[in-house]
C-alpha cells in the first residue's frame, strides 16, 4: 500500500471536517466531490450551493456542506472577533467586516471557533493569502515559536528513510534560520512526521560536516541547533550535524559518524536553509521521480494548509488527507 493510501487509510478512521473556501474554482469542486465519495473528511464549501455546484456540474457534492458568508447567521460574531483581535493594529469594524467576507479568513475564523478542524486554501490564491489570516487568527501553536513548512517525499523502489518516505523540511518558508529556528523546525518536523506516519521520527541535522568534519559559521549553526533541539524534545531522536550520504545510508553513517544516535537511517531531513532545502527537495523530485506532497504548514495552532496554485484536484484530495491527520495530533 502507497504512503497516500495508507494516510487516506487512516484519515477515514477519524471524523474530521475540513472548510475549502476557495470553492468556486472547479478543480476544488471536483476534489471535495472525491473527498466525499472516498469518506475521507466531512467538506465545507464557501459560497451558494447552485453557484458552486455550476463550477463543476459534473461532480456531485451534494454531501458537502454549504455556507455562504454573506448570510450566515455567525458572521457579527466572526466580525467582532476579529476586530478585538486586531484592534490595536489599526483595525476598525467595517474592515473586519470586508475581512471576514472573504472566503478564506472566514473559513480560518470558522476553525477558529471549532466549527471545522482544518482548512485548505491556495489553489486561487497566493500563500500570504493563506498564511497571513490563519496567523492573524489562529497563530501559533501553544509552546511553538514559528511556522515552518515540510514536504512529504515518498522515493519509490527506495530502501532508504522509511521505506522511501521521508519528511523534508523547511522547504518552502523560512529563507535562512539561526539555530534556534533550526531547532524549533526540527521539532516540529518529528511531531509532525510521527503524525502522519505513525512511526518514530529519526531527525538528521544536515550540513555539509559530519560531527565536526568541518568547521564554519556555517556548520556551528547545525551544531548549536542540534544542541537546542535535543534540549526541547528529548523524546525524539535528533542528531548532528550530518551529511545527507551520512544521514540515510548505513555504511556510510557508521564510517563518517559512528557515534551518532542516527546510523544512516534518517527519516526527516532538516536542511540549514531554504536554498538547500528547496533545491533538495526538487532534484529528488524529479530525479528520482519521487512523489511530493506539500508544502505542509507546521506550527499553527490548528491545521491550516496552503496548496500551489497549479495544483489539481487529485492534489488537493491528497493534501485534505494530510490535513485530516494533522488535526488529529490536536486532540
Amino acid at each position: 500500500m502507497s504512503f497516500l493510501d495508507n494516510v487516506k487509510t487512516a484519515a477515514r478512521k477519524v471524523k474530521k471536517t475540513i472548510v475549502l473556501p476557495e470553492s468556486m474554482d472547479p478543480r476544488v469542486v471536483e476534489a471535495a466531490a472525491k473527498i466525499l465519495e472516498e469518506q475521507l473528511a466531512e467538506i465545507i464549501l464557501l459560497g451558494k450551493k447552485e453557484d458552486i455546484q455550476a463550477q463543476a456540474p459534473e461532480w456531485d457534492v451534494c454531501g458537502a456542506t454549504f455556507i455562504d458568508p454573506v448570510n450566515y447567521e455567525g458572521l457579527d460574531d466572526f466580525v467582532e472577533t476579529y476586530y478585538e483581535m486586531r484592534k490595536q493594529k489599526g483595525m476598525t469594524l467595517d474592515k473586519a467586516r470586508e475581512t471576514m467576507l472573504e472566503p478564506t479568513p472566514f473559513g480560518i475564523m470558522m476553525v477558529k471557533k471549532d466549527l471545522a478542524d482544518g482548512l485548505v486554501a491556495g489553489a486561487v490564491g497566493s500563500t500570504a493569502d493563506t498564511l497571513r489570516p490563519a496567523l492573524q487568527i489562529l497563530r501559533t501553536k501553544p509552546g511553538t515559536k514559528m511556522v515552518s513548512t515540510f514536504f512529504m517525499m515518498v522515493v519509490p523502489d527506495c530502501e532508504y528513510g522509511e521505506n522511501g518516505t521521508f519528511l523534508f523540511s523547511d522547504c518552502g518558508l523560512v529563507e535562512n534560520p539561526d539555530a534556534d529556528q533550526l531547532s524549533e523546525i526540527a521539532v516540529s518536523s518529528a511531531t509532525s512526521f510521527k503524525a502522519l506516519t505513525g512511526v518514530e521520527p529519526r531527525v538528521a541535522m544536515l550540513s555539509y560536516s559530519s560531527f565536526g568534519s568541518a568547521k564554519s559559521e556555517l556548520t556551528e549553526k547545525v551544531v548549536e541547533a542540534t544542541r537546542l533541539a535535543k534540549e526541547k524534545a528529548p523524546q525524539y531522536i535528533i542528531d548532528g550535524e550530518l551529511q545527507a550520504d551520512a544521514a540515510i545510508v548505513p555504511s556510510i553513517g557508521k564510517s563518517k559518524a559512528p557515534d551518532s544516535k542516527i546510523q544512516g537511517d534518517a527519516n526527516c531531513l532538516i536542511f540549514p536553509d531554504l536554498n538547500a532545502g528547496n533545491i533538495g527537495y526538487k532534484l529528488v523530485q524529479r530525479l528520482a521521480k519521487a512523489e511530493a506532497y506539500g508544502p505542509m504548514l507546521q506550527g499553527i495552532a490548528k491545521p491550516v494548509n496552503d496548496l500551489s496554485r497549479g495544483c489539481s484536484a487529485d492534489d488537493i484530495v491528497g493534501v485534505t488527507a494530510l490535513t485530516v491527520l494533522q488535526c488529529t495530533a490536536n486532540d
